[in-house]
């Protein structure tokens, strides 16, 4: 798979704050990367040395194997702050300023307008537009030229949950346009909702990356409900159980490698329980990502 961007030793030093410490990053054609960490971990000082708004301390980072020029660049499509909109012109005029000065193909703006879903709304002043709809504009205006990636700063940050979900659905419509994308963002539901890969940042510093598919594996846990006394005796017995803890009304049972919760189910079933509840949980990607945090 095509290499989009290589990053090498990344660094970025504000006096003695190393906000970017020696990061080493690949990302490929096609993925949905996020970017998390908490507040000051480095993810928006990273975005901007890509985009050439940071000037780097250290370390080098290419594009489609390429040094950053701006031919380069055209190729990249970027919201990383709150836009500038006129608020008293329509959104569609806001466009046409915006293809005007990045000299696009103003016959984009169509495309991007119905994909954004804004066409009916596109006659309306900005001013009236919710936050939903202006975040959806401001992707608009990044997908003019039809980049190759799109790279997103907390784009769900403030909104409501119709808005979130919103703007979730119109990213995974970009990336089934065959985009890249790369997001930083806190919201870590979202991220495994919509991403394929994802990095974690702590400090500036690389703490964990790999694919949103591999959250939950290894160990598995069964949650188990029966209305049978001493069910903690029978889990305990059972030969697939690391450990059985009470949670909630309930039993979480940490299985052994190679057992299933239908071995579980099994074994209860041949010693006359009937399970009421048995449900298999998969860790959250919130639940990973605080053991990073807390083991880096």
């Amino acid at each position: 798979m095509e290499t989009v961007l290589s990053i090498t030793n990344l660094t970025k030093n504000f006096g003695r704050l190393k906000a970017v410490n020696n990061l080493n990053l690949q990302i490929k054609r096609g993925q949905v990367f996020g970017m998390l960490g908490p507040n000051g971990s480095g993810k928006t000082t990273t975005l901007g040395m890509l985009m050439g708004v940071v000037n780097p301390t250290s370390g080098d980072f290419s594009w489609f194997n390429e040094r950053p020029t701006n031919d380069v660049r055209k190729k990249i499509g970027a919201v990383l702050e709150h836009p500038i909109f006129y608020p008293y012109l329509s959104g569609l005029k806001n466009l046409e300023l915006n293809a005007m000065v990045k000299q696009c193909d103003p016959s984009n703006i169509a495309r991007v307008l119905e994909l954004v879903e804004l066409s009916e709304r596109k006659d309306d002043k900005y001013k009236t537009y919710s936050l939903g709809m202006k975040q959806r504009l401001a992707i608009a205006s990044a997908l003019l030229n039809n980049p190759t990636v799109l790279i997103l700063d907390e784009p769900t940050n403030g909104l409501d949950p119709m808005g979130i979900a919103e703007i979730r659905e119109l990213i995974k419509r970009i990336a089934d346009d065959g985009k890249t994308i790369i997001l930083a963002s806190h919201l870590l539901d979202e991220v495994q909702k919509v991403c394929t890969h994802f990095a974690v940042l702590k400090k500036g510093n690389l703490v964990h990356t790999g694919p949103v598919d591999d959250v939950g594996k290894g160990e598995e846990i069964v949650e188990v409900i029966a209305d049978v006394q001493n069910l903690n005796e029978y889990l305990l017995a059972f030969m697939g159980t690391t450990s059985v803890n009470r949670e909630n009304g309930s039993f979480q049972i940490t299985m052994r490698e190679g057992f299933k919760s239908k071995d579980l189910n099994k074994y209860l079933f041949e010693k006359g329980i009937i399970a009421s509840h048995l449900v298999t949980k998969k860790k959250s990607l919130e639940k990973q990502f605080l053991e990073i945090l807390s083991e880096a």
